[in-house]
């Protein structure tokens, strides 16, 4: 990943993610995490970095591609 969505993700999508974990959520990702050992938290850590930048990626494609389509 390009620097500058290493900076982005850690300075607006982490954040986005904690209100989440603050939400209807929170048991979910509390037992996801209570239940790894925590020599695979920092893995968990970079799967949730890389689905989350990728996941905002997607959903500027697709924006892009639907902005077309609804002309």
């Amino acid at each position: 990943m390009s620097d500058f969505m290493l900076r982005f993700y850690a300075n607006y999508i982490r954040p986005q993610l904690h209100e989440i974990y603050e939400g209807e959520y929170v048991n979910c990702f509390e037992n996801v995490t209570d239940s790894l050992p925590e020599d695979l938290l920092p893995d968990l850590q970079e799967c949730e970095e890389f689905t989350a930048v990728h996941a905002f990626l997607l959903g500027l494609r697709t924006g892009a591609g639907l902005s077309s389509a609804a002309r």
